[in-house]
């Protein structure tokens, strides 16, 4: 088997032959931010990750105070609620299919700045409800925002990194959705639902101002044939100090072999479907994996197993271990490489969700039905077994597996599928086909939340876990078969390994 694309230097990767490499301190000028310009940019970006994690598990306070609600046209059903909670999903894949037009039509950073307005106007809706239908259309319309962000945030930031910072810059999304996620179980300790909507308005605020100081990706503008801003967007994020002028030509080579869109015959091209597939497959495998319903249904799960200690503590646990994974990763990706953590990550994924359909198949039961989700008179698990003692410590297996299983998502197939995303995929469609890995991604999220319980009912919980733990082996196979290592690597460098047809994976 022939090295992979971080193999050792040498003729066989050296990808842009005609000009001469950089000397090592030009590499070091390109590759190492030698500016403070390029987190601040950024950070205003990845603001609009801290509110999709927000406006995700804003129904997490919500429903419950809805359900007690004493107006009778706010006053949420069983059904209701599902699809309160649901629609977000629905909303997300729309702004996905949305990203596909949007994100090579108005740029990254434009169509991040638009996505403040469905925002703001979701949250005005849900702040301002006088029905279901207001909190329902709210909803859909900040998932519709959300959606939106989740495809051109990691785009954005993936084209302004330099390589040496890339994997850390491009963990920065998934670190600030489980911030603005923890900052709503916060405030919904302290908020009435309505000002939790408005408490949601600030960061798209804030997002928008910041992002108006900020430049557009070089790459989008040399796209454009805007050559002159494109140098200065370069100059600005790297710092007047640094030589941006080899970076630049690698870029403008890079954008000019490209200047036309993708057709459908080129499209039919390995370099191209390669890496779009490779996307695709990884988004539709991380949801396969089982996060969006463990993490909706997290307390319900809790409920459902016999659990030392109360489920809303567990739940508070598992979301602080999520903060703590996330930031193990944004700190080693680019030192242990991306393959690493992903067989890292569905290593122990596999292990935690094995554990939890063996517990739930074989341990202990809570001693009372549970009916937090109303799965007819039985809990989620459904099999009858000896009753556990409220004491024992055998108790602490769910908690601990979730926890391992939350570790290993965060470390791994959550930030990494969005940064490989943003990396492999080819300038010519990368707007389309970040739209498309958003749209796939939200769907499964949507079909396999909304079949989770269905499936709970009919076989017990013990089932979704143990096919959980199935895909996980599957993303094992996956990662060392179909995906490259891009540590290190510029965009151009990983684009020129797809066109030449390497065989170091993907035969």
């Amino acid at each position: 088997m022939q090295e992979p694309l971080l193999g050792a230097e040498g003729p066989d990767y050296d990808t842009f032959p005609e000009k001469s490499s950089p000397s090592p301190g030009e590499r070091t000028r390109v590759g190492a931010p030698q500016n403070k310009r390029v987190f601040l940019a950024t950070f205003a970006a990845v603001l609009g990750n801290f509110s999709f994690g927000y406006a995700l598990v804003y129904t997490s306070p919500v429903i419950p105070a809805l359900e007690l609600s004493l107006d009778p046209d706010l006053r949420l059903t069983k059904t209701q609620a599902s699809w309160f909670g649901s629609v977000f999903t629905l909303g997300a894949a729309a702004g996905g299919l949305s990203a596909m037009v949007l994100n090579d039509l108005l740029g990254r950073k434009l169509s991040i700045m638009f996505s403040a307005v469905p925002s703001a106007a979701g949250y005005a809706l849900m702040a301002g409800a006088h029905g279901f239908w207001m909190l329902l259309l709210g909803r859909t319309m900040t998932g519709f925002a959300g959606g939106l962000t989740a495809a051109c945030i990691p785009v954005y930031v993936s084209e302004i990194a330099p390589p040496g910072v890339r994997g850390a810059l491009g963990a920065t999304p998934q670190l600030m959705a489980v911030f603005g996620s923890l900052s709503l179980y916060a405030l919904g300790l302290l908020l009435p639902w309505r000002w939790l909507a408005v408490a949601g308005e600030g960061p798209v605020l804030v997002m928008t101002l910041l992002l108006s100081f900020m430049p557009n990706s070089p790459r989008f503008l040399l796209s454009r044939g805007r050559d002159a801003e494109a140098l200065r967007a370069l100059a600005w994020l790297r710092g007047a100090d640094t030589d941006v002028r080899w970076e630049f030509s690698q870029i403008q080579d890079n954008v000019q072999r490209q200047s036309t869109r993708v057709s459908w015959a080129e499209a039919r091209s390995p370099h191209v479907y390669r890496p779009i597939v490779i996307a695709l497959l990884m988004r539709f495998l991380q949801q396969l994996t089982g996060i969006t319903p463990i993490l909706v249904y997290l307390q319900p799960i809790f409920e459902s197993t016999a659990v030392l200690l109360p489920p809303k503590d567990d739940a508070a646990i598992v979301g602080a271990v999520r903060l703590f994974s996330v930031l193990i990763a944004a700190l080693t990706m680019d030192l242990a490489g991306r393959k690493v953590l992903l067989f890292v990550s569905a290593t122990i994924m596999f292990a935690a969700n094995l554990t939890l359909g063996l517990y739930v198949h074989l341990g202990p039961k809570p001693p009372t039905p549970n009916s937090t989700v109303e799965l007819e008179s039985a809990p989620l698990g459904g099999t009858e077994q000896p009753l556990a003692a409220p004491t024992s410590y055998l108790t602490l297996v769910p908690l601990v597996a979730t926890m391992l299983f939350i570790m290993g998502y965060a470390m791994g197939w959550g930030p990494i599928t969005w940064l490989l995303m943003s990396e492999i995929l080819p300038l010519q469609a990368r707007g389309v086909a970040s739209g498309l890995c958003v749209l796939v991604s939200w769907l499964t999220a949507f079909a396999l939340t909304k079949s989770f319980l269905l499936v709970v009912n009919a076989f017990g919980l013990q089932v979704p876990f143990f096919f959980f733990a199935a895909i996980c082996l599957v993303n094992l196979l996956f990662t060392g078969c179909c995906v490259p290592e891009t540590k290190g690597r510029s965009l151009e460098q990983i684009e020129s390994f797809f066109r030449t047809g390497r065989r170091s994976f993907l035969h």
